[in-house]
């Protein structure tokens, strides 16, 4: 066999090869993780789940999920009973944001109340279970007072402060009528912004809301007779309504936020410092939620 057959066997032999590999590329590229040709499209599904004490982490993820081209909805699994105002104002904002871009259902899984529910409040299509606990549309402001407790042991606490109200809610003070009216002006604002938040949201007349908002809860099944949500339903039946809202053929593939990889030590101090969080007041006593309690 002369010099050029080879040459040219070993072209058509390398060509082959390139074209092998370049159609698996293209292969794992449609049929991988990346994508799906026989389902035509992917929904993403974020879980908020508990106490709501922080927003960054699905903030950042509702971002990457409005952002990625292949994700053409997506389903937010609620699970809490609320938590601080701050965390929970942001992350409905963020809802809000979303669904100017793409569907966003909310899935309402046993509770999905106070702050739980103002995070769903901005959403495309609300889901609840017909017995979830939701509403609660209202603001907690917890305060403890100790002061008969330390003169029993013999204690005594002083206080510098810079202005009169510095410390209104302070645990070793009586509170005075007028700590309770300006600290009852923080709640009313508060109270009026979740209203106003509900009443956009559900596009709901905000005197209507305003009957509501008294702080009472409502079953799933109630709330969708008073158009706090949209229908009634499980987790599949809010992954099918966002995959014919994003006009998804076929049965949608589930995209999940990657699972964080955290060492022992990390997730030892992480408990240690939530327990911690929980046990503890702030420290002149005055804290705001939307939460609802149980005792």
């Amino acid at each position: 066999m002369n010099k050029r057959i080879v040459l040219i066997i070993a072209g058509i032999t390398v060509s082959l090869v390139l074209l092998f590999i370049i159609s698996i590329g293209i292969a794992m590229y449609l049929i991988g993780d990346k994508g799906n040709i026989g389902r035509g499209g992917s929904v993403g599904v974020l879980e908020v789940k508990g106490v709501i004490v922080d927003a960054h982490d699905h903030i950042m993820q509702l971002n990457k999920f409005r952002d990625d081209r292949k994700i053409k909805a997506v389903v937010l699994r609620i699970d809490s009973p609320g938590g601080v105002v701050g965390p929970s104002q942001e992350l409905s904002e963020e809802v809000r944001k979303f669904v100017r871009k793409k569907p966003l259902v909310v899935s309402m899984g046993s509770v999905a109340a106070s702050g739980g529910y103002y995070i769903a409040a901005p959403a495309s299509i609300i889901v609840a279970n017909p017995g979830t606990v939701t509403g609660s549309i209202g603001v907690l402001m917890k305060m403890t007072n100790i002061q008969g407790l330390l003169g029993k042991v013999g204690m005594k606490s002083f206080i510098l402060k810079s202005g009169r109200f510095k410390d209104s809610g302070s645990p070793v003070r009586p509170m005075t009528r007028e700590d309770r009216e300006v600290l009852q002006g923080v709640i009313d604002s508060m109270h009026g912004q979740f209203i106003k938040t509900v009443s956009e949201g559900r596009k709901i007349p905000l005197e209507e809301v305003r009957g509501l908002a008294d702080g009472r809860i409502f079953s799933g099944e109630q709330a969708l007779a008073r158009k706090l949500v949209d229908r009634l339903g499980n987790f599949q039946d809010a992954v099918d309504t966002a995959a014919k809202m994003a006009g998804i053929k076929g049965e949608p593939k589930l995209v999940y936020p990657p699972e964080k990889k955290k060492s022992l030590l990390h997730l030892l101090v992480e408990g240690s410092s939530s327990l911690m969080l929980e046990k503890l007041e702030p420290q002149n006593g005055v804290e705001a939620r939307y939460e609802i309690i149980s005792h």
